[in-house]
């Protein structure tokens, strides 16, 4: 029995171009990969990007690869990033991501991704590799994640040490405890190359107290 060419690619996202390289001897690959997806053994992402199904590869999706494919460059971060570290209890429902690039969404099978734009200085500040179930993304530091999710919070209370506090504390309910391990030169590199300046510096000095 010939094995399903679609194997080798796990739970690894692929282009219809790499696709159309396992049925080069059909005439019609994009027809093919239509039908794939139609019965199901592919998962369209966006346009030309599609994942196997994990019914069928015996791996399971990972979301956060997904999205560093979906849109790039980006990397993980905000409240997904935050919640994976264990920082925040709340559930996060979304993909959020940081980008380079305009602001996005993208509507999924797999859920929502959102991409949040930053300044091409800010954006490779703090990240790192993360490698999960034999595959790697990039993803937020803490201390990046949070400095992002800073940055674009529209309900951010007062620029004072005392308002941010109170947001961490109890607006987004943040391990206050765990603040002690951050690396504050990768917030003082965010609060010089990213916008709210004053409120990240307030974020050192909570952590430096």
């Amino acid at each position: 029995m010939t094995k399903n060419p679609l194997l080798q690619y796990g739970n690894i996202p692929v282009t219809s171009n790499l696709l159309a390289a396992c049925y080069g001897g059909l005439k019609e690959t994009k027809k093919k990969v239509r039908a794939l997806e139609k019965s199901g053994e592919l998962i369209r992402l966006r346009r030309d990007l599609y994942v196997v199904n994990p019914e069928l590869s015996g791996k399971t999706i990972n979301v956060p690869l997904c999205a560093n494919h979906i849109y790039g460059p980006s990397y993980v971060s905000l409240h997904w990033a935050l919640r994976w570290y264990g920082l925040i209890p709340e559930k996060v429902f979304r993909m959020t991501s940081v980008t380079s690039q305009p602001s996005k969404t993208f509507e999924t099978p797999l859920g929502f991704f959102d991409y949040y734009k930053v300044g091409t200085e800010y954006f490779p500040i703090g990240i790192r590799m993360v490698t999960d179930d034999g595959v790697s993304y990039l993803m937020a530091s803490p201390e990046k994640a949070l400095c992002d999710l800073i940055l674009y919070d529209s309900y951010l209370p007062a620029r004072s040490v005392k308002g941010l506090m109170r947001y961490l504390e109890e607006d987004i309910r943040f391990d206050m405890d765990e603040l002690k391990d951050f690396d504050v030169e990768i917030i003082r590199e965010c609060a010089e190359k990213g916008n709210k300046k004053l409120i990240l510096n307030n974020l050192i000095k909570i952590i430096e107290r």
